[in-house]
């Protein structure tokens, strides 16, 4: 469903109000108050968080982010706060960034902590936007759109829940029994909640649900709020790891596994490094360029919901990373992505009247207009990324390397020849049996290597062989942005422009062939049409790089399964698993796209922390899906 945004509208008295709902967002009396009043002191904040290594709570409407803010402060403010703090919010009309500014302006001593939020506020698109703030110790997990379908995909452990929105009587979905308890499903042993609500209905709701409720002191105009605390905890999902093993071998230097380096690191992990080239990136993950954009379809499968959020989280966390002081070289210059004919061209249309995604993310441009964003002729109209781009792999490696800083111990030019299980955790050993390094946690991101171990039998990893072609390119020539239709051409990046790529299953040779040059070649005119005369496939550099494919052509990212096939009605929670044994694999030609995000993912798997996909994607990129279901026959195509 689209995301529709609120408008910005105040009453007479300046009150921040809803024309579609007939409601005002706050109290009347004081905003700030209510916050600090009813949600934080109602769930016994700051004290209850004190100490703790993580606290999280699960908010039912964001609103314009006051209470968020109002508990982010607490929580700087307080000497004694937990380590890292989780708030998850659901709200189906958010605010744009710009009516956000607007709105925080009237909170001077919020200026910091607002600003850093308008800076990362999120495209206002269908599904879970993570957004890590504060240096990473205050994680906000946004879900747009309805209350219930959030709720229901959220998989998180609740210490507290702020009870927030419009009134019952105006907005009754919000305060419904399936909201009351989705909420206790996810609720941690001794989860308190808050809200200014005292609704008979929402009383008799939430007591049904599993809640011990009592009224309390309400604040301004209300005489009466609500507290409550959870009877009988439910959830299962995302339990803690245990601190004592935050150290982890990291087994492969590529995007996938520098990019889950950096994430544990940020985390407060240790991780051993390991890598048989000498530097980061050198593999697969060492090309000039490559796109990161998503891939929209007309009904928004799982492809085109993955590729959002992995193309939408990958451009924040390069954006966080420069601002840590760790540029990466990228630039969302904009990305093309031209329909090969007129019956294309239509679908592709549809796709963006259907989505009806904001146009800053997805837009439709015809043939004149793409050749007037290209910069040159083209092929003919298509899809607009305009928040798209190119980034270069290997310098996102290394800046991946440089954040985990201490925390991090590379050990270039060793190859890992085996796994072998200790009775603390894993050992990686050499080809002469000796150790090359230990951690109670291993994660397997060695690329196409992965299936060099026994561990991973049970992995369909496909080695896809792609040759990208080097043209030498003026600086600043056409096309200025990303174009991509069957292959892709890249902007001039230091005298030379990226185009390509093949893709070859289960072809391993690794030197330059003229002939998948002239494929390149070929791909390029058809976007660019003359773009490819004068160049000579037999003289042309490039490079070539194998990358780990799957068969449905999803990432696997998670605890890496046993081989042998559970009972026929078994579900992915039945399938065996090696214990603290884990993958990042499948990527194939969308490493950019999935890295960050999967290496988010894991990382908050191992934390305990509320995940940021929703429950069916999690499912879709589990490895154990293979365990469950034979490999479909037939070619692998990108």
């Amino acid at each position: 469903m689209p995301i529709i945004p609120a408008r910005l509208e105040h009453t007479p008295e300046g009150v921040l109000y809803s024309s579609a709902f007939a409601d005002a967002y706050h109290s009347r009396d004081d905003a700030l108050g209510q916050a600090r009043h009813v949600f934080l002191a109602g769930n016994g904040l700051p004290g209850r968080w004190q100490r703790r290594e993580r606290f999280t709570i699960v908010e039912t409407g964001f609103g314009a982010g006051l209470n968020f803010l109002a508990t982010w402060a607490a929580w700087r403010e307080d000497p004694l706060r937990c380590a890292r703090l989780h708030f998850v919010s659901c709200e189906r009309q958010p605010f744009r960034r710009e009516d956000l500014a607007s709105i925080h302006a009237r909170w001077p001593q919020f200026a910091a902590q607002a600003a850093e939020l308008q800076a990362q506020w999120p495209v206002l698109a269908p599904g879970l936007h993570r957004l890590n703030l504060d240096d990473g110790r205050v994680t906000l997990t946004l879900f747009l759109g309805e209350a219930a379908d959030g709720l229901s995909q959220l998989v998180a452990r609740a210490d507290a829940f702020f009870l927030d929105g419009f009134a019952p009587a105006r907005n009754p979905d919000m305060w419904s029994a399936r909201i009351f308890h989705l909420l206790a499903r996810l609720g941690a042993p001794d989860a308190t909640l808050a809200t200014w609500s005292v609704a008979g209905s929402v009383r008799e709701g939430l007591r049904y649900a599993g809640f011990e409720l009592e009224k309390a002191p309400g604040f301004g105009g209300k005489w009466q709020m609500l507290r409550g605390r959870l009877a009988r905890p439910a959830s299962d999902d995302a339990a803690p790891a245990d601190p004592a093993s935050r150290h982890a071998l990291v087994i492969g230097a590529g995007i996938a596994g520098c990019t889950v380096a950096e994430r544990l690191a940020e985390r407060g992990w240790r991780i051993d490094l390991i890598d048989a080239a000498s530097a980061p990136g050198q593999g697969a993950s060492g090309n000039l360029a490559g796109v990161l954009r998503p891939l929209p379809s007309l009904d928004d499968n799982r492809m085109s919901r993955l590729t959002r959020a992995g193309s939408l989280f990958g451009w924040r966390h390069i954006d966080r990373l420069a601002a840590r002081g760790f540029p990466v070289r990228a630039e969302a210059c904009g990305v093309l992505h031209l329909g090969r004919d007129a019956k294309q061209e239509a679908k592709m249309r549809a796709v963006v009247e259907r989505l009806a995604l904001p146009p800053e993310h997805l837009a439709w441009v015809d043939g004149a207009r793409a050749a007037e964003i290209a910069g040159c002729a083209v092929a003919g109209g298509g899809w607009w990324f305009a928040g798209s781009g190119w980034v270069q792999p290997p310098s996102l490696c290394a800046a991946s390397v440089a954040a985990a800083g201490t925390k991090l111990r590379t050990h270039f030019g060793r190859r890992v020849a085996g796994l072998r299980r200790e009775s603390d955790g894993w050992c990686a050993l050499a080809a002469d049996g000796s150790a090359i390094a230990s951690a109670p946690v291993a994660i397997l991101a060695a690329g196409v290597g992965s299936r060099d171990f026994e561990l991973a039998a049970a992995l369909p990893v496909v080695s896809a062989r792609g040759q990208v072609s080097h043209l030498p390119a003026a600086a600043g020539s056409a096309p200025r942005v990303v174009v991509c239709r069957g292959g892709y051409v890249s902007p001039a990046l230091d005298g030379l422009r990226c185009a390509g790529a093949t893709f070859a299953v289960d072809d391993d040779e690794p030197a330059l062939r003229p002939a998948d040059h002239a494929d390149n070649l070929e791909k390029l005119d058809a976007m660019l049409p003359g773009f490819a005369r004068g160049f000579d496939p037999a003289t042309l550099a490039g490079r070539v790089g194998f990358r780990p494919a799957s068969p449905d052509r999803l990432p696997m990212i998670g605890a890496a399964p046993v081989r042998s096939p559970p009972s026929a009605k078994a579900g992915l929670a039945d399938v065996s698993r090696h214990p603290d044994l884990h993958v990042l694999s499948g990527y194939g030609a969308r490493g950019l796209v999935w890295s960050a995000l999967a290496a988010e993912l894991l990382a908050s798997r191992l934390e305990g922390d509320p995940l940021p996909l929703t429950r069916h994607l999690c499912e879709a990129v589990d490895p154990g899906r293979f365990v469950l279901r034979p490999v479909a026959a037939g070619p692998l195509t990108e």
